[in-house]
């Protein structure tokens, strides 16, 4: 019988349908499931089951008070903190979908970044070193070099500075521009270029979740 790897999903977007994040993890998914059809998926959605707001709050003042003398919403949070930490360590592989909201990252996945970085497993080391992360991200409108929101994405580099920076992931990113267009009349003139981009980061997203399949594991 072969190893049983996990791969554990995140998303972020705030919708279930029509999502264009989602479009490319449900691909980068099926070609994981394609390759190791037995293996394990885990899920978190916290755009639709978002963090409590307070969480994090409570996870940091419960570091700097003695745990004898922590309330029950300390001891909450610094649970979920723990569950969340575990999630990432027990999987062999890791798929983030996350899109680009108002120019910078999305408040529920800076949530959800704040609350991992308060166990100390996850403070202030790569605890992921090594690890094979998925990003899917995606934008609107058009921020590449020489266009007029040249600059104007302050997610994406984020993204990578925690991911790949901070938590030591091998990190593939698979980005996606105009996906407003066809939503937004506005937009109707790009109509070509934002297709060939939509057609790029499904390939790219095919082969992310083929090389995700490869995943050698340890016996």
């Amino acid at each position: 019988m072969g190893v049983v790897v996990t791969l554990f999903r995140l998303d972020a977007s705030i919708r279930t349908h029509g999502s264009a994040s989602r479009e490319i993890a449900d691909i980068v998914e099926a070609e994981w499931l394609a390759a190791r059809p037995g293996d394990t998926i885990e899920r978190r959605h916290i755009g639709v089951d978002p963090l409590p707001a307070t969480v994090w709050a409570a996870a940091v003042t419960a570091g700097m008070t003695a745990p004898e003398e922590h309330t029950s919403e300390q001891r909450e949070a610094v649970d979920l903190a723990a569950t969340l930490v575990d999630e990432l360590l027990a999987a062999d592989a890791i798929l983030f979908a996350v899109p680009l909201y108002n120019y910078g990252v999305s408040q529920h996945f800076k949530a959800y970044v704040d609350l991992v970085s308060t166990d100390q497993r996850a403070f202030a080391q790569p605890f992921l070193a090594g690890k094979r992360v998925v990003l899917a991200t995606v934008r609107g409108g058009a921020y590449g070099g020489g266009t007029p929101r040249e600059g104007w994405d302050h997610a994406t580099p984020y993204l990578r500075r925690i991911i790949a920076d901070c938590w030591g992931a091998e990190l593939t990113v698979i980005e996606r521009e105009f996906t407003l267009v066809g939503v937004n009349p506005a937009l109707d003139s790009f109509t070509e270029q934002a297709a060939q981009m939509h057609a790029e980061a499904l390939e790219a997203a095919r082969e992310a979740g083929r090389a995700l399949g490869d995943l050698p594991v340890s016996v």
